[in-house]
């Protein structure tokens, strides 16, 4: 699939990065993103939809739960078929937390640093996450 043809759900709590993120991954031809302020609300949306989402984008601080716990719950329901994590946290914890993702089955490209660099998320998205 083409990656301006991505169906990509982006879950971000506070609202001025989520428009920041939606305006940035629009700008790079990626027009069908759903945005979500919260775990509940993405949950929602991924129930909504027809076919699972291509992307999980997805921020690992929300106030309703982590966001690898929702890529969990969406991964296990089938609503998804990758995610990639977003965190201002420290590198070492993130790498922790892709580890455990990836013992665990969960369909995780990898961890990025907020603010997204879209360079960064295009190469996770062209790899598998054994080759990358």
């Amino acid at each position: 699939m083409s990656r301006h043809n991505l169906r990509i759900l982006l879950v971000e709590d506070h609202p001025f990065q989520l428009i920041a993120l939606q305006i940035l991954l629009n700008n790079h031809g990626l027009y069908r993103v759903t945005p979500a302020l919260s775990a509940a609300e993405a949950l929602a949306a991924l129930e909504r939809s027809d076919t699972p989402y291509d992307l999980l984008l997805c921020d690992q601080r929300l106030p309703d739960m982590s966001g690898i716990e929702l890529i969990d719950i969406a991964s296990q329901r089938a609503l998804v078929r990758q995610a990639v994590l977003l965190s201002g946290l420290e590198p070492a914890k993130l790498l922790d937390i892709e580890h455990q993702a990836l013992q665990n089955g969960i369909p995780l490209l990898g961890c990025l640093v907020k603010p997204l660099n879209t360079l960064e998320l295009f190469q996770l998205m062209s790899c598998a996450p054994s080759d990358c």
